[in-house]
């Protein structure tokens, strides 16, 4: 990733406390080229991104046609996925999406926007709108 994504990303993660640590989990992209079969590229991420994922664990997928979520609404499922006691495991497909056996394995879907993002600022966005939920539920004045 270019610099200034970790430098993002860890600006915001450094912020939270420990009981809400972020953390990245890079799975390898399968290789694309001319004449690539999309959809064994797609298979292999997923049983990556599933291998990833304790049995325990929350999922949300973020997924374009997911659930589009306002600041105060993310706040919420921050503030539940935090009584759950269990981790939360965003997942963050590839050029291609997620492949279905993700999908389903989520409990969530989350729709940052209808827009398409490269996953570099994805991950930033997905950082800084954590650190804002958070503020949001504990008063602190970055939110406003």
């Amino acid at each position: 990733m270019p610099g200034w994504v970790s430098e993002g990303f860890n600006e915001y993660a450094k912020r939270l406390p420990n009981e809400l640590k972020l953390e990245t989990v890079e799975i390898p992209l399968a290789t694309r080229g001319k004449g690539a079969d999309i959809n064994k590229a797609i298979g292999k991420e997923a049983r990556q991104i599933l291998a990833a994922i304790a049995s325990g664990d929350q999922v949300v997928a973020l997924e374009v046609k997911g659930e589009s979520w306002s600041t105060e609404q993310l706040a919420k499922h921050v503030s539940g996925w935090q009584m759950l006691g269990c981790n939360v495991a965003l997942l963050v497909g590839g050029p291609d999406g997620l492949a279905r056996e993700c999908l389903d394995r989520a409990q969530q879907q989350w729709s940052l926007s209808r827009l398409t993002f490269p996953h570099p600022l994805v991950r930033v966005v997905i950082a800084e709108q954590i650190y804002r939920a958070w503020s949001l539920l504990n008063n602190h004045p970055y939110h406003r």
